[in-house]
């Protein structure tokens, strides 16, 4: 058997397992076997299998379900789509589903199976609150992906044991395993349905109109994104990245849809894949790693959030001591506990985390009863738990530690805000302006000379501009870049901004009727707070960017992240999540074999330390 065929009959068997729900390897593994293929032999039929085979109830698809090309690169993604305006959605993780209806009635489900034939599911998608089960005066095809949200996972796990069915795997391989059972087909309920594409007499110019629709029809449509220029798209990709990491549901990429309609036309097909669409992924590497233990740490709105401390791993060139083990539901699903040898994977250069357990030891399994910081009785709701002690100290810690990291005071680090809390020096944000030098002598380790440099920083911090100000708020859905987009989108001061209603922020690009209410309200609840801070003499005002600079951060730093860019962004500078032509800085302390690194290399981008950066915005 040359290398050729033994690659066929790899892809083969993986490609099989990965759609029966028990995959061997990951993703990016399973991509480099095609890219080998592809370079021994193009036309190898392997290639352009599409699914996996199909049962006996088999159903033909009228036009055939294709998979997607694929990109690892910035540059390989902006290559292929020339300049022309894309439409950019999560690639959810789930398996692909065709619905069919006629004159408004859903008639038929159908997977993707090998892509000309599919099995029939008909019985099982009806299960599914999501699809609406009659369209008025529709008939066509819609397509999109099943899949099993983090909420109703850990549902459906408790449904499952209740019934004494062995527990799922994961929130993937759970929805293959119920869309190939022949009994109990109720528990589909606890799956989702998302549709992509539509297929129809219906007359379209654009891809996004199609969406449009979609979300007019009652389905529970992806969010989406028309990018008109390179830094759209490098906005979508970082949106992705952290959506990997704190979203509700499973996604591995981003795809690009050329949004003229008649350039489909134009470009076809390959037996494969359309050639409109490309799919990004980030590269991603896994290993195995045993648990030491698990902390919990409580986040500002009381969440306890559970990190296994492991013995030391290296991952895409990256010691690893940490992995997020996301909720209480995914430590209580899998009964995670010290000596369990768990897989971790890290894509992307986001923080690792956990995949599956590979082997479980012997140890007892415990999850905390009282709060790790101020001993409270714990809440468990659904798949979280709480600490509902307002006065927390953690809380009110990370609370404030928030505030100041975004509002710029570089030097009052976690320590020594934790000890003013703890002589009672503050209680609250505006107690820190309030703060006299006598105070500050109090503390341990802290000098006249640096007494005087964080009262400077304190008082600077009253200059903040509008947007760093609303992103230090802390509230909900409030990152820096949604602050920015509304200040952008003229709620340009503090009056604007506390007149806003969900309905207003809706309109603008990246909010969703849950985001822009959580944002709304979250406003809401820091009145107060916010005429109090007003008070003390803050006046935040639009602030002018410019795009002198544009920075990129990698390694391990000395400084906390969030007050790196902080700090840049307070001088009017850019910070980006990944290295192109446009970056004018790396940020990293040392030699490192990261792609950020190799690639600043490669295009002669200047590679400055914390401390250079430091002087070189002082300058």
């Amino acid at each position: 058997m040359d290398k050729a065929q033994e690659l066929e009959q790899l892809i083969i068997k993986h490609k099989s397992l990965y759609y029966a729900g028990t995959p061997e390897i990951n993703d990016f593994e399973y991509d480099q076997l095609e890219e080998q293929l592809q370079k021994l032999n193009p036309s190898s039929f392997a290639l352009n299998i599409v699914g996996t085979d199909i049962g006996k109830d088999k159903v033909r698809h009228e036009q055939k379900m294709l998979s997607l090309a694929k990109v690892y690169s910035l540059e390989e993604l902006l290559n292929w789509k020339e300049n022309l305006p894309l439409v950019s959605i999560f690639k959810i993780d789930g398996i692909s589903c065709s619905l069919v209806y006629e004159n408004g009635e859903l008639v038929l489900a159908k997977t993707r199976g090998d892509g000309s034939f599919g099995e029939n599911i008909t019985a099982k998608v009806y299960w599914l609150s999501s699809v609406p089960k009659k369209i008025k005066e529709f008939t066509g095809e819609i397509r999109g992906e099943i899949y099993c949200s983090e909420e109703k996972f850990f549902k459906l796990s408790k449904e499952m044991e209740r019934r004494e069915m062995e527990l799922p795997s994961s929130q993937r391989n759970i929805v293959a395993g119920l869309m190939g059972r022949k009994d109990q087909i109720d528990l589909a309920q606890f799956l989702t349905f998302s549709p992509f594409d539509l297929i129809c007499d219906r007359e379209f110019t654009y891809e996004h109109e199609k969406l449009d629709l979609l979300d007019n029809f009652g389905f529970q449509t992806l969010e989406y994104k028309i990018c008109s220029s390179k830094q759209d798209v490098k906005d979508e990709l970082e949106k992705c990245q952290n959506f990997m990491q704190d979203g509700e549901y499973l996604i591995d990429g981003q795809v690009f849809i050329i949004d003229a309609l008649t350039l489909h036309d134009d470009l076809g097909f390959t037996a494969h894949h359309p050639k409109f669409k490309m799919a990004f992924k980030f590269r991603g590497e896994s290993a195995d790693a045993r648990i030491n233990y698990i902390e919990w740490s409580v986040s500002r709105n009381g969440i306890l959030t559970p990190v296994a401390i492991i013995d030391p791993v290296v991952l895409s060139g990256a010691k690893i001591s940490r992995v997020t083990l996301h909720n209480f539901g995914m430590v209580n699903q899998f009964k995670l506990k010290s000596d369990d040898v768990i897989e971790i994977v890290r894509s992307g250069e986001v923080i690792p985390k956990f995949l599956s357990v590979r082997s479980s030891s012997e140890n007892e399994f415990k999850v905390p009863h009282f709060c790790p910081s101020c001993s409270s009785p714990i809440d468990e709701v659904e798949i979280r738990l709480f600490c509902r002690n307002n006065n927390c100290p953690a809380q009110k810690l990370e609370i404030i530690l928030n505030f100041v990291q975004k509002i710029g005071m570089n030097d009052l680090s976690s320590k020594r805000l934790e000890q003013m809390l703890k002589v009672g020096l503050i209680a609250d944000i505006t107690d820190l302006y309030k703060i006299t030098k006598d105070d500050l002598l109090r503390l341990e380790k802290t000098k006249d000379k640096l007494a005087d440099k964080i009262l400077i920083e304190i008082t600077k911090s009253l200059d903040a501009d509008l947007i760093t100000f609303l992103a230090a708020l802390g509230i909900p859905g409030g990152a820096y870049n949604r602050c920015e987009k509304i200040v952008k989108s003229g709620f340009d001061s503090i009056e604007k901004v506390l007149e806003l209603s969900a309905s207003k922020l809706i309109a603008i690009d990246g909010f969703a009727e849950k985001s822009a209410e959580d944002f709304v309200n979250g406003i809401q609840k820091r009145n107060n707070l916010i005429k109090k801070l007003l008070s003390y003499g803050f006046n935040p005002q639009k602030l002018e960017l410019h795009d002198s600079f544009c920075f990129c951060i990698t390694g391990s730093l000395q400084e906390k992240r969030s007050v790196i860019e902080s700090g840049i962004r307070a001088k009017g500078h850019k910070v980006v999540s990944s290295v192109t032509k446009a970056t004018t800085h790396l940020v990293c302390n040392q030699e490192s074999s990261s792609s950020k690194y190799k690639k600043a290399l490669a295009l002669k981008i200047p590679v400055i330390t914390e401390k250079d950066l430091s002087q070189l915005l002082s300058e």
